[in-house]
């Protein structure tokens, strides 16, 4: 009786024990289904995108970047294509070693290896950084046969930038640079990050950075079905990138050589415009660089070299160095006088080498006295009298008020990043720059040396070009560009830049005539007759020359005993020809002492060659000098 009782308890924990099981299973098969479900219908559209996902791989395709030439169609910035040994630092345990090995097989000097260093510094480890650009085929073929040895190493066929003027106008066509984690932010804080996959380059400097987005274009597109390991198989689609637009620029690029060749080894500036159509012809800063530094990333010696030179190779002197324009000035107050009626061309006074005021007496270049002068011979002798007079009758508002309009103190808008604004100096700009009472009165013996071009006065040449541009327009304003027209690469469309004026100051012709004639009267007979002597065209123009310092009381300047960097700037501004100007314009070159000397000569040489097509060194002219008369400026 035990025995069965026994036996009908294991059978009753048999089944309790096959209930549960079952109910166990039964539980886990209904899990199964409902992840099922959840998977297959719930989520489907889900993880059917990520599956696709994983079997198509999708691929940037970077879009050319479009190339610059000049208005002639000179290449001035050009793409090739090359391959680069490139290495992934995150993906290479020992760098140095490795880079050690690779020297074995293709060349890699300590050039390259300083300026994988600089470029490391600047990205992030798992960037793909290039240590050796340009490799031959056989320097291909030699690292391809032993690949297997360096993971994280590769070559890659890559479009490169190259600017095959070298040094010529570097300063307007700028240069690009590998992409840093500061353009980066950019471009997402712009929205544009995107059109940037699979890029590493973009613009850094002049016209490259200006139009950045227009000359690298759009990217584009195509998805590949790969396999399990990465391996592609087929193409399933395709958006072809739109290539970047052409720039063609309004720069000569011969007569921008030849502008930069006059300068020689001297410090300065030089900007040509036409008048009639703001092109700018000649664009020039020196000294200047070589952009193709800058492509591949610069090594640290070369930077250095750049960087450190008291001469300051990359400062682009037109567009941020700011002067006070000396005499170049004064055809601008003369105008001024006329048209606000406080002289008239005719009317004389008596210039005793000084102009008094109040108890000090401001002193004529080289204390010369002219004695009576109307203004012509004002500005023919360049007498800083007649100026301190008519400077002290107009006021400072008054002159301020006048000259705006023509560009002075004020962003020309042309196509380069970082213009300077100058001093065009007032009685409310004084108030605003400075906070002490007694530093924001106007005194009236301010206004004096304002009248020619000293003083408060800071312009840059660029805003004496335009200016001078101006004037030779009859007030006309053409706003000052550097790209003439935009081209499709596709279609060969092009767009003009400036299609139209900007505004008209309203000038008594007669008053812009008499001035013309005086600015002629000037390389005639006047301060630029000696470099002017036998053209055959003529050509209205005005010397200058800049203090850098403020002589102290009684002291006497002498070029020759004063320290090269604090030597006077000389300036010139001019076009030409007369009565349909074809070019104007500005140029200083720094603590070289009289424009006349030094400046106008330069002028010279790039008339010669826009309007006779005459290079220096060419035979001279057959006609005979003009008279001249030496002065001042």
């Amino acid at each position: 009786m035990t025995e069965l009782k026994d036996t009908e308890r294991e059978l009753q924990h048999f089944r309790l024990r096959l209930v549960v099981a079952g109910a166990f299973v039964f539980v886990c098969f209904g899990l199964l289904a409902s992840r099922f479900w959840f998977l297959q219908v719930a989520n489907h559209d889900a993880y059917a995108a990520r599956a696709e996902q994983n079997r198509i791989s999708v691929v940037p395709i970077t879009p050319h970047r479009g190339i610059v030439v000049d208005r002639n169609g000179t290449l001035l910035a050009r793409n090739y294509s090359a391959y680069t040994l490139e290495i992934t630092p995150s993906k290479v345990s020992k760098l140095e070693e490795t880079i050690d090995q690779l020297s074995e097989i293709v060349q890699i000097d300590a050039r390259d290896r300083r300026r994988f260093r600089q470029l490391m510094a600047e990205s992030r480890r798992f960037e793909s950084l290039p240590i050796r650009t340009r490799l031959t085929d056989e320097e291909v073929a030699r690292f391809a046969a032993q690949a297997y040895r360096f993971p994280g190493v590769e070559i890659r066929a890559r479009l490169l930038r190259h600017y095959p003027q070298g040094e010529a106008a570097a300063h307007v066509i700028g240069y690009i640079g590998r992409i840093s984690q500061r353009d980066i932010a950019r471009l997402e804080e712009e929205g544009r990050i995107a059109n940037y996959r699979g890029t590493d380059y973009i613009g850094k400097e002049g016209l490259e950075k200006y139009y950045e987005e227009v000359l690298h274009g759009k990217t584009g597109v195509e998805e590949v079905e790969v396999t399990a390991t990465g391996r592609p198989v087929r193409t399933l689609s395709r958006t072809p990138p739109v290539p970047g637009k052409n720039l063609i620029l309004s720069i000569d690029l011969e007569l921008q050589k030849i502008a930069e060749a006059a300068f020689g080894d001297r410090r300065g500036a030089l900007v040509a415009i036409e008048p009639a159509t703001g092109d700018i012809l000649a664009f020039v800063s020196r000294p200047s660089f070589d952009p193709n530094l800058f492509v591949d990333g610069i090594d640290v010696e070369s930077w250095k070299a750049l960087n450190e030179s008291p001469d300051r190779p990359l400062i682009n002197r037109p567009l941020y160095g700011t002067y006070p324009i000396g005499s170049t000035y004064k055809p601008f107050m003369a105008l001024a006088g006329l048209e606000l009626g406080k002289r008239t061309f005719t009317g004389t006074m008596y210039d005793p080498g000084y102009f008094e005021f109040g108890n000090r007496r401001y002193r004529n270049a080289g204390e010369r006295a002219y004695g009576h002068i109307d203004m012509k011979r004002a500005l023919e002798v360049s007498s800083d009298t007649y100026f301190y007079a008519l400077a002290a009758d107009l006021g400072v508002d008054a002159i301020h008020d006048f000259m705006k309009p023509f560009g002075f103190g004020q962003i020309t808008g042309i196509d380069l990043a970082g213009e300077k604004t100058g001093i065009l100096p007032s009685t409310a700009w004084k108030r605003r720059a400075y906070s002490k009472p007694e530093q924001q009165r106007w005194y009236a013996g301010e206004t004096i040396s304002i009248g020619v071009g000293q003083g408060y006065n800071s312009f840059t040449l660029l805003q004496l070009a335009q200016a001078t541009s101006v004037l030779a327009n009859d007030g006309v304003y053409m706003k000052p560009h550097l790209v003439k027209a935009l081209q499709d690469s596709a279609t060969g469309e092009q767009t003009l830049t400036v299609p139209r004026e900007s505004y008209r100051i309203p000038l008594n012709p007669e008053n812009v005539r008499l001035i013309k004639q005086a600015m002629a009267s000037v390389t005639k007979s006047g301060t630029a007759a000696r470099a002017f002597a036998g053209a055959p065209y003529v050509a209205a123009g005005k010397t200058g020359t800049a203090q850098v310092y403020s002589l102290r009381s009684g002291e006497r300047y002498n070029h020759n005993r004063v320290d090269e960097r604090l030597r006077d700037h000389a300036l010139f501004m001019a076009f030409a020809p007369l009565e349909q100007p074809r070019i104007a314009v500005a140029l200083i070159v720094e603590n070289a002492g009289w424009g006349a000397t030094v400046a106008a000569p330069i002028a010279r040489q790039v008339f010669d060659y826009w309007l006779l097509g005459k290079r220096p060194g060419d035979p001279p002219s057959d006609e005979a000098p003009r008279s001249m008369e030496a002065s001042g400026d």
